[in-house]
């Protein structure tokens, strides 16, 4: 049987190339890079725009820190996914841990559209605690299958419990 670019033949077995899966890999781990650059275009006017007139508290950092942090964790959360589907646990664990993770990043994009586009703030801090508990399920679940992949949500987990203060933070003042 003749080899092809994509697999090669060992013995009865075809398997793929190394570097198929390695592109594979980044594929998953650009996922959540490519979801928050999609929520960073939809956005970026209303921060320059809308964000910078209302009232935000005095322990809001500065806009310059939310791009590298939320770079770093979108990377985190896509080596975190590698891991989940390239574990050798049960499929019907990973399937659920994955839908959970599609889910929270769902939650998250849908928290940007509606606290920049939408400017509902109220709403914005309801969304944001399901992203929160959504979060959390994830990376239980994610720790069930592989304990690292479980860790490496955990900054995320975080820095959406400072983002939920603080949206509710300006939605207080801007009530």
């Amino acid at each position: 049987m003749a080899d092809d670019l994509f697999t090669r033949t060992v013995g009865a077995a075809r398997i793929p190339h190394p570097w198929r899966r390695r592109l594979s890999d980044a594929a998953i781990v650009a996922t959540p890079l490519v979801v928050g650059g999609i929520g960073g275009l939809l956005t970026s006017d209303a921060i320059r725009g809308w964000y910078r007139t209302i009232e935000r508290p005095d322990w809001n950092p500065p806009d310059w820190v939310f791009g590298p942090v939320w770079t770093t964790l979108y990377a985190m959360m896509g080596i975190a996914l590698v891991k989940v589907v390239r574990s050798e646990g049960r499929a019907d664990e990973r399937a659920l841990a994955v839908a959970l993770f599609a889910i929270q990043l769902a939650l998250n994009l849908g928290w940007s559209w509606i606290f920049f586009v939408q400017h509902d703030l109220g709403l914005a801090l309801a969304e944001i605690i399901g992203l929160w508990l959504a979060i959390a399920a994830t990376a239980g679940a994610f720790g069930r299958i592989q304990p690292a992949a479980g860790a490496l949500l955990l900054p995320y987990l975080g820095w959406v419990t400072f983002a939920s203060l603080l949206t509710a933070s300006i939605w207080q003042l801007n009530r």
